[in-house]
């Protein structure tokens, strides 16, 4: 379980814990339910933020200790996730958590109660909050439950995992939508950001790009850039990226929050204009891809290879 300490920490944040789950409300959901703007993910793919439940099977357990992330990977526990949370417990709890973080919009006056009311009953889970899912030992049955209940789900990988993607697909469980996190162009850079517990991490990250291209589901290369640090060799970029095929690319902006306050200071956080100047760099080495959205609020751009097939259809749930 995690320990006591821990757990005061990501209180204090607003994380509810269950378990080694949790559940934390995203801004963008806040936001959404006053009327005041919505997630890029409603944009790119039509997933409504605030009937979005930003989620982690296993908190705190991961292989890596990024320099760029925004959670406390001083409290990261170990790569190795023993205890088995039950799927139909996880999503029980993850959503009686949604609702109760959200209880107190009820009664704020710039809340749309239409909204609010739609978001006691999430319809898409983001597997993504904190921790490496992949490390969840049932994560295939918790994603046919989902699928079961009629909820989408997104899952994001740090692609340490290429063994889960196999089971994932040999059980036909697929999230609706799978990211695979890529910040560095080679194996220098990517050791220096992402400081893997594995010594092989590179190795088994590579494997996982070459698996995306065979697994039948919308895939995602998401990409976290940081001004003086991994904003180079787009063609080296390009070169990964061709590996997976996937279906699109997010090309977004390190944002300062949290505790990569302390590691990246404000400065180092890149600009809209960056971002789309880096992601022309990137199309100039990737022919099948081109432009196809942006959200400067969230400094985030969307390539692809086909804009039809950006939103989300019910027979891809």
């Amino acid at each position: 379980m995690l320990k006591k300490e821990i757990e005061k920490v990501l209180r204090k944040q607003h994380y509810a814990i269950f378990g080694n789950s949790a559940v934390q409300i995203c801004r963008w959901t806040k936001k959404s339910l006053r009327n005041e703007g919505f997630c890029y993910k409603q944009k790119f793919y039509g997933i409504s933020s605030h009937k979005c439940c930003q989620m982690s099977p296993c908190v705190f357990f991961c292989q890596n200790k990024c320099l760029h992330c925004w959670r406390a990977i001083e409290f990261i526990l170990r790569n190795k996730l023993k205890i088995k949370d039950e799927p139909k417990e996880i999503i029980e709890n993850s959503i009686k958590a949604q609702r109760k973080l959200l209880s107190g919009f009820k009664g704020f006056k710039g809340t749309n109660m239409e909204k609010w009311k739609e978001a006691q009953n999430p319809n898409n889970f983001a597997i993504s909050l904190i921790g490496e899912p992949t490390l969840y030992p049932k994560l295939a049955e918790l994603i046919l439950l989902l699928r079961k209940q009629k909820i989408t789900s997104f899952l994001v990988t740090n692609g340490l995992c290429p063994e889960k993607l196999i089971e994932l697909e040999r059980k036909n469980a697929l999230p609706t939508q799978l990211y695979l996190s890529l910040n560095a162009p080679n194996k220098k850079l990517y050791e220096k950001m992402h400081k893997s517990k594995l010594k092989n991490a590179w190795k088994i990250f590579n494997k996982s790009l070459n698996l995306l291209r065979k697994l039948p589901t919308r895939k995602v290369i998401r990409m976290t850039l940081v001004r003086e640090l991994n904003m180079i060799e787009p063609e080296n970029y390009a070169k990964l990226i061709k590996k997976s095929d996937v279906d699109f690319i997010e090309v977004k902006g390190f944002i300062s929050v949290g505790y990569a306050r302390k590691r990246l200071g404000y400065e180092r956080m890149p600009s809209h204009s960056e971002i789309k100047n880096f992601s022309r760099k990137l199309l100039k080495f990737l022919p099948k891809y081109k432009f196809l959205d942006e959200q400067e609020v969230s400094k985030v751009v969307l390539l692809g290879k086909d804009k039809r097939r950006m939103k989300i259809k019910e027979s891809e749930i």
